[in-house]
């Protein structure tokens, strides 16, 4: 599996997110705008609100920054145990540690992409092939590791 040509996928997936979070900001920004009036408490309450959804977007958006740097961080090698950067493939699915993305269709695969700090990447975190892990009283084994 070309990992390069997976990073790439989801470098897209990260900057389309951060484009829509952009978008929405500016939009929510100028209908902020558009609420100004001597009319009194009311619009203040509204745009207090609406004031409370920039700041929430930006959160968001913060947050999928900081998962664009982590992604740079991750070196592309081959891995022979479970770490950041391995495709770990178990019985019950093949999973990406990397960012936090959820599932991503790559080479008619269905990968997860999964955080390092998941329950189940630290769960599998050091493992090698052929070991197990459990997790929610759920046990999986390493069928391999790239």
């Amino acid at each position: 599996m070309n990992k390069f040509s997976l990073i790439n996928i989801i470098k897209e997936k990260l900057s389309e997110k951060i484009k829509n979070f952009e978008k929405l900001i500016a939009e929510t920004r100028a209908s902020n705008n558009d609420t100004k009036s001597s009319m009194g408490d009311k619009y203040e309450t509204g745009r207090e609100m609406l004031q409370q959804e920039i700041n929430n977007l930006q959160g968001q958006l913060n947050e999928v920054l900081k998962q664009q740097d982590f992604l740079k961080n991750i070196i592309v090698k081959p891995s022979d145990k479970v770490e950041k950067g391995a495709i770990v493939k178990t019985e019950k699915g093949l999973f990406y540690i990397s960012v936090s993305l959820g599932e991503i269709i790559f080479e008619n695969q269905k990968i997860i992409c999964i955080s390092p700090e998941s329950p189940l990447a630290k769960a599998m975190h050091g493992k090698i092939i052929n070991e197990s892990f459990s997790l929610n009283n759920i046990s999986q084994k390493i069928i391999s590791i790239e």
